[in-house]
């Protein structure tokens, strides 16, 4: 493996040569690269190691099998005594299973024979420290799993006869484009219950492949005390959640989805801790500072839960190591980092607007947390160069997936988290003759020239208790009572043909790649609302209703159809996302927008009741066919237009000279349709 380099920060960083409103801020951004600069080679000893070597924090720590028996070590510098407690020994403490401390260090280490533990067992860890004492889960352990009676969590010892074998061992996720399917593994069932890893990888894995998805997007892997936390209050973060199954049945999903051609990336936390002690690190040895910032930076005031102190040197081994199991364990091809904005300043950005560049160089701004997030990207594309990182942001804060090199922080992809918002708000607040297209277009399109971003009209967070999917916003309760085939009202037909065309437009002006949650691709009525004391404990709405998808007699095949031929086009289009996206013509007052993308040409017409006849664009002389239509009957549509026709553009002499004659098209109200200039014409232009 490379080791890692430390090179010198050129005069003038590229992100600033890309944006010359950055130069004023020069001095903060190079600050910034040469912290990271600083820290890599303080980690990597001026680079006789590499930040990988440093990151093998898990191969040490935790409990570990041996030529001879079993060795375990834990860091707790704050301990005094600590001791193995488990089904071994009665859940006693014991002189045979006490630690001793690695002399002048805060590291603790014992050494058994391999009859002293066995695959299965449950154990604790009994720390001792001064004025107290508790039980504790190891911080390193890989498995944790719950008592269905007392509901008590437990390490477990995890050493199966016959270690997983890794049937596809080499795999390179496809990004031309990226498209994104998120998913839950519990909620992922049809039934009333929590789903399996199993369940997954034969019941929907096969779904998300067929629908043209390359990338799955996987939330709650790390193991988590509350399971309607969605995953993001994790206690045990080197551990695969032991509620959907066993570590060898998620290492058989991600095998399958690489066999099937689809990357495999997990939401990580490392923004927060939940605050649990016992469960997790929340006083792991009599400090409540081991890994945690002090005074009032340890508490995230709106999560209620703990931020770690990303200015430690053991903190960031943690992490960082934290970061490479996960890629070395499980074959996961990358992550989507959580919570981003939340590390990135000290005010969590809560509260802030974010209206100029200087709100995001004014000291306001945690450089250990964007050091940590440099170097874990550092990290992640050494290990793997082909990985995938996204980070989930929205302050907009510049260079944050700009590459290090450049003075960025080395982040693949940040999510464009200002879509959905405006779908949301538009559809809430603008009546649909307020329906704007050159805002729409704006919108989606409004991005850093040296940023890919992650595209998306809905993720999960929409559609949350409290919240509601794009769907739903659109028909409301008549989704219940009108989605039968035959029996569309207005309401229905109306959501239909703007979700389609929402989706669209979204989808195909992406700069890097495109994100569906979970069921949102046909439109799934449901909120989403875990098991809870306030619902009995109910998982009616903590689940995906495959069945509705399925049943022919009702509209929502007609999304999912859909959204499998748009992403059809878009994932045959190779590096579409590449291509430039180029406004052909745009009318607030008819509410058409056209643009084009290589050959293909997107129009869309967002008037609720008006129809034009002979519509009339410029574009590249030649002929064109329609590859995809909104209104097409296949599709919940009217039919109103023949797709089958080849569309020849009209010569125009003031036009011929720049090789341009118009397109005139039939574009019936609330549709949208696709269209591709025909090879030939290509070809003889080539010529």
């Amino acid at each position: 493996m490379a080791k890692s380099t430390v090179k010198s920060t050129p005069k003038t960083l590229d992100i600033i040569k890309n944006d010359p409103w950055l130069k004023d801020y020069e001095a903060a951004i190079v600050g910034r690269h040469r912290h990271a600069e600083d820290k890599i080679a303080e980690l990597t000893q001026n680079g006789k190691c590499s930040l990988s070597d440093f990151a093998s924090g898990y191969l040490y720590f935790g409990l570990h099998r041996t030529a001879t028996g079993w060795v375990f070590r834990e860091w707790a510098p704050h301990a005094t005594e600590i001791y193995l407690i488990g089904d071994f020994n009665d859940w006693k403490e014991s002189p045979k299973y006490q630690l001793k401390r690695i002399k002048d260090t805060g590291n603790w280490e014992i050494k058994l024979r391999g009859n002293a533990l066995k695959h299965g067992d449950l154990y604790k860890l009994k720390i001792h420290w001064k004025g107290g004492c508790g039980e504790r889960i190891p911080a390193w352990c890989r498995r944790v799993v719950q008592d269905e009676q007392t509901k008590i969590f437990s390490a477990q010892v995890w050493a199966p006869e016959q270690p997983y074998v890794w049937k596809k061992k080499t795999f390179r996720p496809n990004t031309a484009p990226l498209l994104i399917y998120e998913c839950h593994i519990g909620m992922a069932q049809d039934a009333e219950k929590v789903g399996s890893y199993n369940e997954f990888r034969e019941n929907v894995l096969p779904r998300i492949a067929a629908d043209g998805y390359n990338c799955i997007q996987i939330m709650a892997i790390q193991e988590h005390p509350y399971y309607g936390s969605f995953g993001y209050h994790v206690s045990s973060f080197f551990a695969a959640s032991s509620r959907f199954g066993t570590p060898e049945e998620l290492k058989r999903l991600i095998d399958e989805a690489h066999k099937m051609g689809i990357a495999v990336i997990m939401d990580i936390v490392h923004s927060h801790a939940v605050k649990n002690e016992v469960e997790g690190l929340g006083n792991f040895a009599g400090d409540p500072c081991q890994y945690f910032y002090s005074g009032g930076r340890r508490e995230h005031p709106a999560w209620d839960s703990l931020c770690f102190d990303y200015g430690k040197n053991e903190v960031i081994h943690f992490l960082l190591s934290n970061c490479k199991f996960w890629l070395d364990e499980y074959h996961f091809d990358g992550f989507r980092f959580d919570g981003v904005t939340s590390m990135l300043y000290y005010s969590h950005g809560l509260g802030e607007a974010f209206c100029n560049y200087g709100d995001y160089f004014n000291g306001h701004e945690d450089d250990n947390a964007i050091c940590y997030l440099t170097l874990a990207n550092a990290l992640i594309h050494e290990v793997n160069p082909k990985a995938i990182t996204i980070a989930e942001e929205v302050s907009g804060m510049p260079g944050l997936a700009a590459p290090f090199k450049s003075g960025g922080y080395g982040f693949d992809y940040r999510m464009a988290m200002n879509i959905p918002d405006y779908w949301i708000k538009t559809i809430k607040e603008k009546k649909d003759e307020d329906w704007k297209p050159s805002s729409m277009f704006w919108e989606v399109t409004n991005r850093r020239a040296d940023e890919k971003t992650i595209s998306y009209c809905e993720s999960h967070d929409q559609a949350l208790v409290g919240d509601k999917t794009i769907i739903f916003r659109l028909i409301d309760a008549d989704m219940y009572w009108h989605f039968k085939k035959g029996d569309e009202n207005y309401a229905v037909e109306r959501g239909i043909a703007l979700h389609k065309m929402i989706r669209l437009l979204t989808a195909s002006t992406i700069n890097g790649g495109y994100l569906n949650f979970m069921g949102n691709e046909f439109g799934h009525p449901e909120w989403i609302d875990f098991p809870r004391e306030g619902n009995g404990w109910s998982h009616k709405y903590a689940r995906r209703q495959w069945n509705l998808v399925d049943n022919k007699e009702l509209c929502y095949h007609y999304l999912g159809d859909f959204d499998k031929a748009m992403l059809d086009i878009i994932g045959k289009e190779k590096n579409i996302q590449k291509s430039p996206v180029t406004e052909i013509w745009h009318n607030d007052g008819d509410q058409v927008l056209a643009y084009s993308r290589n050959n293909l040409i997107f129009v869309f017409n967002f008037s609720y009741a008006r129809s034009y006849t002979d519509y009339g664009f410029m574009v590249p002389q030649g002929a064109y066919d329609v590859i995809l239509n909104t209104d097409a009957p296949a599709f919940g549509g009217h039919g109103l237009n023949d797709d089958s026709l080849r569309h020849l553009t009209n010569f125009d002499p003031l036009l011929a000279r720049d090789g341009k004659g118009w397109l005139k098209l039939y574009l019936p109200a609330r549709s949208a349709m696709v269209l591709r200039r025909a090879q030939e014409d290509k070809k003889t232009e080539n010529k």
